[in-house]
């Protein structure tokens, strides 16, 4: 009878997970929302199944073997020991779930990597406390929304100006950390315009509650350009903006290789090695990179010189082998550009 009634239960609980209106209360902004939410579905329907057969079984045991009034102080419950048939199913069913549950995880995992990388490329940078956001031929940086175009795939490059930042978009289903010297990637498709709230997921300092202020807008391709169109305007003139293709190249005059040294350390061995280029962190290994002859060419797919070294530490890069962030992201100066190619020139 007890097994019945947890069955039913069970039964309940499934069919209230699969059918629950989700979206009415939280929008699947983007393709593979929906996708996450399948997931979060399933986990929530076997979990709960899981949990009213382990707790149901608990009570009713507690209740039905509760010792008693007229049992003796020093009475033993009933002793019952090696049930093969019991510990074979509560190896094997959680054994076949966890199997299932890591198919499923990885085939949505594997979708979501798949997602389209032409399309637009938005750069968001971390700060205390908020986010910035660049966009291709926009000068400086976009700071009050973030805003891309429907049904247009899009590339997310993030990384930090100060310290580690959380960026969760929570109708994307999506989150991931922005790091200081690091460059991590969402790629995702919109399919629902809206407004949604960004907010950052990891303690940065004081006022760290207030990084939920800011807002993805996904809207139509006319909306977008309009808006696009204004920010060109309005940052015309602005005098962080990003050296364009064509801009002027960073003297490497003067460059301190010592000091480059010291700088490496801080701001590339979380993606470089100094050894040889197959031997790859996030990056390929710059052991002679300017020497080397074997050495193939950047990941622009010019030849390692160092004018073009200095072009990708400036203006960053986001090619086949990942994304390289710019001298913004970075913190550099054009000194400190100086000083790290003066230092890749002495690896030889």
């Amino acid at each position: 009878m007890v097994t019945a009634v947890l069955a039913v239960l069970a039964v309940a609980a499934i069919v209230f997970c699969y059918t629950f209106p989700l979206e009415r209360y939280l929008p699947a902004a983007i393709v593979t929302a929906r996708q996450v939410d399948e997931l979060i579905r399933f986990m929530s329907a076997t979990g709960s199944a899981l949990y009213i057969f382990v707790a149901g079984y608990l009570v009713y045991f507690a209740i039905a073997f509760r010792a008693k009034a007229s049992d003796a102080p020093d009475a033993i419950g009933v002793q019952i020991h090696d049930n093969r048939k019991l510990e074979f199913w509560w190896t094997v069913i959680p054994l076949l779930f966890v199997l299932v549950l890591s198919i499923v995880s990885v085939r949505i995992w594997y979708e979501i990597l798949l997602e389209p990388e032409n399309g637009l490329v938005v750069e968001a940078i971390g700060h205390q406390f908020y986010f910035s956001f660049r966009y291709p031929q926009i000068n400086g940086e976009v700071t009050d929304e973030m805003h891309v175009p429907l049904n247009v795939p899009v590339t997310l490059n993030l990384t930090s100006a100060d310290v580690i930042h959380g960026f969760w978009v929570p109708a994307m289903r999506l989150k991931n950390d922005t790091v200081p010297g690091l460059v991590t990637t969402i790629r995702f498709t919109p399919r629902l315009a809206g407004r949604y709230p960004i907010i950052c997921t990891q303690f940065c300092g004081v006022e760290h509650s207030e990084m939920d202020k800011q807002v993805l807008v996904i809207e139509d391709k006319a909306s977008f350009d309009r808006w696009y169109k204004g920010w060109q305007q309005k940052n015309a003139r602005v005098s962080n903006a990003l050296p364009g293709a064509s801009g002027q190249a960073i003297s490497l005059q003067g460059g301190d290789a010592a000091a480059g040294k010291a700088l490496f350390s801080q701001k590339c061995t979380a993606c470089h090695k100094l050894a040889p280029f197959n031997q790859t962190l996030v990056g390929p290994g710059l052991e002679a990179v300017l020497h080397d002859p074997a050495h193939p060419d950047l990941v622009n797919g010019k030849a390692a010189n160092p004018a073009d070294v200095a072009s990708i530490l400036e203006n960053g890069y986001t090619g086949s082998m990942g994304a390289m962030p710019s001298a913004s992201s970075n913190g550099l100066s054009p000194q400190d550009i100086a000083n790290l190619v003066a230092f890749l020139n002495t690896l030889k």
